[in-house]
């Protein structure tokens, strides 16, 4: 089986996204917020088949960890009132897309987050969705000031709540910050990135895993420049006094695949220890074009793990078994499928 650890629900309806405009204006105007549409199965549809589930299935992945499109979070636009109202709305629509499609995807949700407002609508968020809807994991946003970075480091007291639960309900995060109103960094090239080595640095120089050592986080976009330099982080663990990586961070951090060209996703699995890595594609999402060197989408990044020199076991634990490990709510949830 391939599982794929990062999707997002990047094909919603037309009217989904519409509201999402207008609810935005009716607050910068001192107004109630419009009536959320009326949107059908049929117009859910329309988008994931046309997208999501037809190339999920010519690229041979079997299940999708699917959730709302990380860059219209918008954790930065209006207050914690209209982010509550739009992670819900967002939530509500993958629900039910997991629910016509059972087979191919399981949810993760997005949280209600603004910066310095506390995490208690984003607690409330995360139960609605765990206990009452079936999702199996979640996006957190390091930082919902969109590129400004005003909120505490991930190692602040300020998540501890929110840690707490995620501990309590068994279900990981996915560490993803959202769209950049930074000029200074492009979304998806640079404040995706940053993002990444920053929320690993921010691990590295705390000790958040003695206090939670059943807490989970996925870095994505293969970890972002972490890999690459592995070197200086283990060199930067040493300097300031914190133990070996693979003691202090490894057993609660993991990176997913989505590195769009073969040479990084060598790199990647020579340099991280194979428990540590999960199949991740993205798709459809920040780079959807064909590579002119190879023809093949940039995207479709089960050819790199296919084409990488790891044995079979190593490759069958980044394709499935190290995300049935990491999401133990999605693991029984194929279990109970009878797969």
């Amino acid at each position: 089986m391939i599982i794929d650890c990062h999707g997002h629900h990047t094909t919603a309806p037309a009217a989904h996204t519409a509201w999402r405009t207008a609810q935005l204006e009716a607050h910068a105007a001192g107004r109630p917020a419009p009536a959320y549409p009326t949107i059908s199965d049929d117009e859910l549809r329309e988008g994931i088949e046309g997208a999501q589930l037809r190339l999920q299935r010519e690229r041979g992945a079997d299940v999708t960890i699917f959730s709302p499109r990380a860059s219209a979070m918008g954790h930065h636009a209006g207050d914690l009132a209209t982010s509550t109202a739009w992670a819900r709305a967002c939530n509500d629509l993958v629900a039910r897309v997991v629910e016509l499609y059972p087979e191919n995807f399981a949810a993760g949700c997005q949280l209600p987050q603004a910066a310095g407002e506390p995490l208690d609508a984003a607690i409330a968020e995360l139960r609605r969705c765990v206990e009452e809807l079936g999702f199996v994991g979640l996006n957190l946003n390091p930082d919902p000031s969109g590129g400004h970075y005003t909120s505490p480091p991930l190692t602040d007291p300020y998540w501890f709540g929110l840690y707490e639960v995620m501990c309590e309900l068994d279900v990981p995060a996915m560490v993803h910050v959202s769209a950049s109103c930074n000029p200074a960094f492009h979304a998806t090239g640079g404040h995706y990135l940053a993002a990444d080595t920053t929320a690993f640095m921010q691990l590295l120089e705390g000790d958040l895993f003695s206090r939670f050592p059943d807490l989970r986080l996925v870095i994505p976009h293969g970890g972002g420049a972490v890999p690459y330099h592995w070197g200086r982080y283990r060199g930067l663990a040493d300097m300031l006094g914190r133990p070996p990586l693979d003691q202090h961070l490894m057993g609660n951090v993991f990176f997913d695949t989505c590195v769009y060209h073969q040479p990084g996703i060598d790199l990647l699995l020579s340099v991280i220890d194979t428990p540590n890595v999960l199949f991740g594609s993205e798709m459809v999402g920040a780079v959807r074009g064909i590579d002119p060197t190879t023809g093949f989408h940039f995207d479709d990044t089960r050819r790199y793990v296919d084409a990488a020199d790891v044995t079979p076991a190593q490759r069958a634990a980044v394709y499935e078994g190290n995300a049935r490990r990491v999401y133990p709510r999605l693991d029984a949830r194929l279990v109970a499928q009878g797969r």
